[in-house]
């Protein structure tokens, strides 16, 4: 959803920019095409802004304060989007109790463990593809998987082997109470069985055996 947004508003600005640039630099009679319609600015002796508008609430009170609440409140909103989407939303590391160690605090690298993870969940030979992210919550660190299983593929079965198997190892070696999960498993649809043929044709007069 950030990244439509983003797009939309770029896309819109864009649009907008390259329709003043056009006016401004008089495009629109040196190429000899048509502005847009009701697009008021189509030459370099229009402002942007007419007179009138601008010196139409200027005598008001109000006007200067609104004008200042507004772009500020612009600003900050943007601003709070863009950090918003610098932010990384991963762990880099994660904390390891170390009771009775003096104080001494332990912590292991995020992509470690995450790789240890993906590793144990594509054991399984219906596992075609798996990633697994080690992601900020507000008590405790979650992971949060995508498995992609081949055609036919049991995802009741890959959880069972996933909350059995890496995510009941991390938390023994580790020694954490608690590592909720997300897991998305999807599963790949087969291809029609006319399809697979045509494919195999395909394949069979593009590389044809010599007896």
């Amino acid at each position: 959803m950030n990244r439509v947004l983003l797009g939309l508003v770029g896309a819109v600005l864009f649009g907008v920019g390259v329709l003043v640039l056009a006016g401004g630099l008089n495009l629109y009679r040196h190429l000899g095409v048509s502005p847009p319609s009701r697009w008021p600015l189509t030459s370099p002796d229009q402002p942007v802004v007419s007179e009138r508008s601008r010196m139409r609430w200027v005598a008001e009170d109000w006007w200067w304060p609104a004008v200042i609440s507004g772009l500020s409140v612009l600003v900050a909103g943007t601003a709070w989007w863009l950090v918003a989407q610098l932010r990384r939303s991963g762990l880099s590391s994660i904390a390891v109790p170390t009771p009775g160690a003096g104080g001494l605090k332990l912590r292991v690298a995020a992509r470690a463990l995450e790789e240890v993870l993906e590793s144990g969940t594509a054991v399984l030979p219906e596992v075609e593809r798996a990633g697994v992210r080690l992601v900020r919550a507000p008590r405790h660190p979650r992971l949060r998987g995508a498995v992609r299983l081949t055609p036919g593929g049991d995802p009741a079965g890959l959880v069972a082997h996933f909350e059995d198997g890496p995510r009941a190892d991390a938390l023994a070696s580790l020694g954490l109470p608690e590592l909720p999960a997300e897991l998305r498993v999807r599963v790949l649809q087969a291809a029609p069985v006319e399809h697979r043929h045509r494919r195999g044709r395909r394949r069979r007069k593009q590389h044809p055996r010599v007896v």
